[in-house]
């Protein structure tokens, strides 16, 4: 059975940086294209930042674009999130998607038939 697993929840001063991990079994992990997702308080989910299978295509939010970078080591079937420079409104729940549905390039991100899974969500809380 698939299992998507997310590092814990973290409170972490702004400034600083935190990197999240996304471990993934049960599937061929180099088969899926992924990415990073949040939801903040009183906003709609957005799109963090998303990677395709091999790594050749990169999308990034223009909220952390700069501050971001989103990597992927297939050997260990983790995603990983490093976060710099924190800001306050990065608060939020961050969700890993892995998602054969899930189409990405430079310019974007798009949803296609497939398999979604998702991590159970990490709490992130960035203080001044």
């Amino acid at each position: 059975q698939v299992q998507v697993v997310q590092s814990g929840e973290t409170t972490v001063q702004a400034g600083g940086s935190l990197r999240l991990s996304c471990v993934a079994s049960g599937l061929a992990f180099d088969d899926f294209p992924m990415g990073w997702f949040r939801r903040a308080p009183g906003k709609n989910r957005e799109g963090v930042a998303a990677i395709s299978k091999i790594g050749d295509e990169i999308y990034y939010g223009r909220a952390v674009k700069g501050r971001f970078t989103i990597s992927r080591d297939n050997a260990k079937n983790t995603l990983y999130l490093q976060m710099d420079s924190l800001e306050v409104d990065d608060t939020a729940v961050y969700l890993c998607l892995i998602g054969d549905g899930l189409s990405v390039s430079s310019g974007g991100y798009s949803f296609t038939a497939g398999n979604n899974h998702w991590g159970q969500g990490t709490q992130v809380t960035v203080i001044s």
